[in-house]
């Protein structure tokens, strides 16, 4: 049996994700496109092969079993919400939601309706990722003491463009694009204790938050954690890369290059190659397709998601107020049910 999944919002990311659908045409079926212009949703449903094409998700609501949510952070809540009452299962692009108060109703609501709400956070799912992560747990450089993330991309909208904007982006580059990269530091190191955040909107004016970010985190276990992210760069050298610091050695994830490497006094070796460029969609979605079945929690899953964000919060009040930022209570290992996660204790 075939999941007829409906696709919500079709700007640009239809195209990122035709290949990866088209690979898993044997386990699902584009149902339909939705989109508030209906000439972006029949083009999509040209490109993907969708049967339906619509400006409204009332009018395929009954047709769909599954949806993947790629519109404007600021509606998040609201398709979620709909998509969650009327029982279908939910992939929602990166953020799940731009408040607290939204991500703890998506996550409750999708609980007590028994159907998976996933984020889609697809570096998670990057073979160089994978493959790192079990390097990282079988300890192939040590212990592991620093983990740094870069980044550096250019992105610029034309003028009122949503991205552009605070309110409907839900903040800067880091809670917009970080996040993914926040979400990867807690999944390779744990319990996070305290933070900083230094942004900039030098070099990306078009952005009404920061552009450019500094995030440094330091966890339980004494490891360092540190992405530099910006929408700004004009060049490259490390472009998308994850450096591993370990007491035996490095390992480093070279995602142009498409290449895993480990780094020792011996040399250098190259320890997996992938495709230059890819975002391996597939794998995200088709891990979507598998908790859908089996009804087990995703790897990506509402609690976790929402970890990350209270984490980003966190470093943006205590920016605002020029403190370092106490990151307790925000492990993913600790309670995620309180409201008010997001602020700073007391």
């Amino acid at each position: 049996m075939k999941h007829k999944v409906a696709i919500i919002g079709c700007g640009k990311m239809e195209a990122t994700h035709q290949d990866g659908l088209a690979n898993l045409a044997d386990r699902l079926e584009i149902a339909a496109t939705v989109d508030p212009v209906v000439e972006r949703a029949e083009a999509a449903a040209r490109l993907l092969g969708a049967e339906r094409a619509t400006a409204d998700l009332d009018d395929v609501i009954d047709e769909i079993d599954a949806a993947l949510v790629v519109t404007p952070h600021h509606v998040h809540h609201e398709i979620g919400m709909q998509l969650l009452k009327a029982g279908k299962h939910v992939l929602m692009e990166k953020p799940l939601a731009i408040t607290e108060a939204e991500c703890l109703e998506l996550i409750t609501t999708g609980q007590a309706a028994g159907r998976v709400l996933m984020t889609a956070y697809p570096m998670r799912f990057h073979p160089l990722v994978t493959q790192l992560k079990e390097h990282m747990d079988d300890h192939l450089v040590g212990e592991i003491f620093q983990v740094s993330i870069w980044t550096e991309q250019r992105t610029q909208r034309e003028p009122g463009h949503w991205i552009g904007r605070a309110d409907t982006l839900g903040g800067g580059q880091l809670f917009s694009h970080g996040c993914h990269y926040v979400d990867l530091l807690l999944w390779f190191l744990g319990t996070p204790v305290r933070g900083t955040h230094i942004g900039t909107r030098k070099g990306t004016p078009w952005l009404e938050r920061e552009g450019t970010s500094n995030v440094s985190i330091e966890f339980a276990n004494g490891a360092l954690g540190y992405h530099f992210g910006t929408w700004g760069a004009r060049g490259s050298k490390l472009s998308y890369s994850i450096h591993v610091h370990g007491t035996e050695g490095m390992l480093e994830a070279d995602f142009r290059a498409g290449e895993l490497r480990l780094h020792t006094r011996a040399g250098i070796k190259v320890l997996a190659e992938t495709r230059k460029r890819d975002k391996y969609v597939e794998y995200e979605i088709a891990h979507f397709l598998d908790r859908i079945e089996d009804g087990r929690a995703p790897m990506t899953d509402g609690p976790g998601s929402l970890q990350g964000l209270r984490l980003i919060w966190r470093l943006y009040q205590a920016e605002d107020e020029g403190v370092v930022a106490d990151l307790s209570g925000l492990g993913l290992d600790q309670d995620w049910t309180p409201a008010g996660l997001d602020r700073l204790p007391g």
